[in-house]
């Protein structure tokens, strides 16, 4: 699933294309019509033809195209989505979907395997992003914001990271290779995590994200940027689904476990965990 990096690439790929630029025309697969929630395709014409975006922001996985109404066209790529920007006479992508031309020339391709993606308009984006938590590269994500989070949560600290209404943009890719920077191990109880174990995970987060962006996303299987091409961070993970291949650190061999429901991976040597506290009798 495309993470914070991957949509945050696609963003950047696509705002000084898109922005200026009026929607001519929409057309969405009719197989694949759960794409518009609760949105039937004549209100998604209706609000989409004859809007300029003005401006195409992201929240957490959302992408926020920003209309000349005031309006807002929000997309989530989910599973397998991908978002390509293509010539009009172009041939169709795989997986094709739906499609948004522009009166420039050019079309938004949608491609989606799974058909998890979802598109809305919305009057306000905190409509559908309001309920999300900070970003990791949020000033508001402090050391201390993190450590209250934990606090107190038997919850394993994978399955707080990952829940967006209290993180956004974390994904499994990313918290995974987070927790094996921190050196914590992902099953280890939220609040059995030591100051100075939540001190590292802090910098992590932040720091396993800009990689991605730098290395212009991870390419495991769907993902590509708005010019379809592959990134580059899948080739530089150091757990993610490296299970059975010695640990670049220690040499012992990565595993592959189950955490909250997810495929997790971790250096059994690296990320121990951590020692119970012996109560004290007076």
């Amino acid at each position: 699933m495309p993470e914070l990096p991957e949509v945050e690439t696609i963003r950047r790929d696509l705002e000084p294309l898109v922005v200026g630029q009026t929607v001519a025309a929409v057309e969405v697969d009719p197989g694949t019509i759960d794409l518009l929630t609760d949105l039937p395709i004549d209100a998604l014409r209706a609000g989409l033809v004859g809007r300029r975006f003005v401006s195409l922001g992201r929240r957490g996985k959302y992408l926020l195209f920003g209309m000349d109404d005031g309006r807002t066209f929000v997309t989530h790529l989910r599973m397998t989505g991908r978002l390509v920007w293509r010539k009009a006479d172009d041939p169709a992508i795989e997986y094709e979907r739906g499609r948004i031309a522009l009166d420039g020339g050019h079309e938004l391709r949608w491609s989606d395997l799974r058909k998890f993606g979802t598109w809305d308009i919305v009057d306000d984006p905190a409509e559908v992003v309001g309920k999300l938590g900070p970003e990791p590269l949020d000033e508001e994500f402090t050391a201390a914001f993190l450590r209250k989070l934990l606090a107190g949560r038997t919850a394993p600290v994978k399955a707080v990271l990952l829940d967006q209404r209290r993180v956004a943009g974390l994904g499994n890719i990313y918290v995974d290779e987070a927790l094996y920077q921190a050196r914590i191990r992902p099953d280890t109880a939220a609040g059995e995590v030591s100051r100075g174990a939540v001190s590292r995970l802090h910098v992590a987060c932040r720091e396993v994200l800009e990689r991605g962006i730098e290395n212009r996303g991870a390419s495991f299987s769907d993902y590509v940027d708005a010019q379809g091409d592959p990134g580059r961070q899948h080739m530089y993970v150091q757990v993610f689904r490296r299970d059975g291949k010695p640990c670049y650190a220690c040499g012992a061999e990565i595993v592959r476990s189950v955490v909250g429901g997810r495929g997790t991976h971790f250096c059994p040597r690296c990320q121990r965990r951590p020692r119970r506290r012996r109560s004290t009798t007076s």
